[in-house]
């Protein structure tokens, strides 16, 4: 009788294991795509000048939240017109964020002083919290509430200076 009992605890036991296994290899392999209406993964950039911003903490305000790289010719294309919207947009209550994926530090930095950009900036080499996202394309941007909500996501560059994206970004305000 010990015996039986023994072989159904040691049966459940692997076959509980097993599932397990399969739930983690699963899960491993299932791609994250954060897309519109969802929240957004917690994340935590410390910004070039030293302030800390996660997916909750950003002052209450809009986030505009844009992976990067300096050797991506869309993002390059790009840069100018997110700058002069962050410059427009801040007084309004909207925060860019620019994440770069870039490995190299000294690319970064000069890239970043070569193109006077004036909003935050973040270098994330192991791209962590891009992959968070589920992000593989960049340019990629995600517009996200206060509460966390990601209201738009952009993938390729854009014109952030448009009648249209400007209109897009003040209606989440």
């Amino acid at each position: 009788m010990d015996s039986r009992r023994t072989v159904t605890y040691l049966l459940s036991g692997v076959v509980l294991l097993a599932a397990c296994l399969f739930w983690v290899v699963n899960d491993a392999f299932t791609e994250r795509i954060v897309d519109v209406g969802q929240t957004a993964p917690d994340f935590k950039v410390v910004t070039d000048s030293g302030k800390t911003v996660t997916a909750k903490s950003f002052g209450g305000k809009l986030l505009v939240l844009n992976f990067w790289a300096t050797w991506c010719p869309p993002c390059i294309e790009e840069t100018p017109s997110l700058n002069e919207m962050a410059r427009q947009l801040a007084p309004q209550g909207v925060v860019v964020v620019g994440v770069s994926v870039d490995r190299n530090e000294n690319s970064y930095k000069s890239f970043v002083q070569r193109m006077k950009i004036g909003f935050e900036t973040s270098r994330d080499p192991t791209s962590l919290i891009s992959a968070s996202f589920g992000t593989y394309k960049i340019p990629e941007t995600y517009v996200i509430t206060p509460d966390g909500k990601v209201v738009e996501k952009f993938i390729a560059n854009r014109d952030w200076t448009s009648a249209e994206v400007i209109s897009s970004l003040r209606s989440h305000l």
